[in-house]
């Protein structure tokens, strides 16, 4: 199947052609911009490297939505969700996790007050 042609880099007077966004000398300046928006350091440093493996490898044991399982319906899981959040003092503990899907995700943290106070 034929590729769609390159377009011109999305930075402001970049003449280089490519077929993502930003060509490779603007894409890692792109990147930095973003991350300034993103959580805070000491929030990172909790989800880093070794929490990906931890959630890799419970969403590899529990594959369905546990909250969706409850009323009765079969969803796949997309996220982990801590129980205690790791800011209250929660570990990541299998007993401290729980598989949901994002809408489940989305509504226990809205309900909680996690994301967004």
């Amino acid at each position: 199947m034929p590729r769609k042609p390159k377009r011109p880099c999305s930075q402001p007077g970049c003449p280089e052609l490519t077929h993502k966004r930003f060509c490779v000398a603007h894409a890692k300046e792109e990147a930095r911009r973003y991350e300034r928006y993103q959580r805070d350091p000491a929030t990172r440093k909790r989800y880093g490297r070794a929490w990906r493996k931890i959630r890799d490898r419970f969403i590899k044991a529990n594959p369905l939505c546990e909250e969706c399982k409850r009323k009765g319906k079969l969803t796949t899981a997309q996220e982990v969700h801590h129980i205690l959040p790791l800011s209250r003092g929660g570990t990541h503990d299998e007993s401290n996790l729980m598989s949901v899907c994002t809408p489940c995700h989305s509504s226990i943290s809205a309900r909680d007050g996690d994301r967004w106070g």
